[in-house]
């Protein structure tokens, strides 16, 4: 055999090999090279964007936990403040309602006063009428009168 033809021979095979690798084998393995480097890629990016969107999450729960603390803030100064509203109301109704009572016990004792005063009216009354209407019936003597005078006088002490 001719060394020169044997090379032809393999040049030509290795052409023809090379030629049938390049126009059907390599396209599907540069295509699933290239598919899966993009989901590698496609994979990188949606892990940044998963970083950044938690980041962004931790920022806003940070945000409303403060949010949150100075509404809770704001609303326990109110309730104190609705607190001491409540206890100053309470307070001064307190405060009509003794006075009132003190009022009404002033007033219920005037009353009595002034009911003591004319029932003692009455008796006295009563008492010199009945002293008046002894002293008629008696004759007229002046040791009699000072006499009923002076039990009188011990009836009206």
């Amino acid at each position: 055999m001719n060394l020169n033809a044997t090379l032809v021979a393999q040049l030509v095979v290795f052409f023809i090999l090379a030629w049938f690798t390049m126009k059907f084998v390599w396209p599907p393995i540069v295509k699933a090279l290239d598919e899966r480097a993009l989901k590698i890629a496609d994979g990188l990016a949606a892990a940044d964007k998963a970083k950044a969107d938690l980041s962004l999450a931790e920022k806003k729960v940070v945000e409303e936990l403060r949010k949150a603390r100075e509404s809770a803030g704001d609303v326990r100064v109110s309730a104190e403040k609705q607190a001491a509203a409540l206890i100053d109301e309470a307070r001064a109704e307190a405060a009509r309602i003794v006075t009132q009572a003190r009022e009404a016990a002033e007033a219920e004792a005037g009353v009595a006063a002034q009911r003591a005063k004319e029932a003692l009216r009455d008796q006295v009354a009563q008492l010199a009428v009945a002293g008046a209407e002894k002293i008629l019936r008696k004759e007229i003597n002046a040791q009699a009168h000072a006499d009923l005078l002076a039990n009188l006088k011990q009836e009206l002490q």
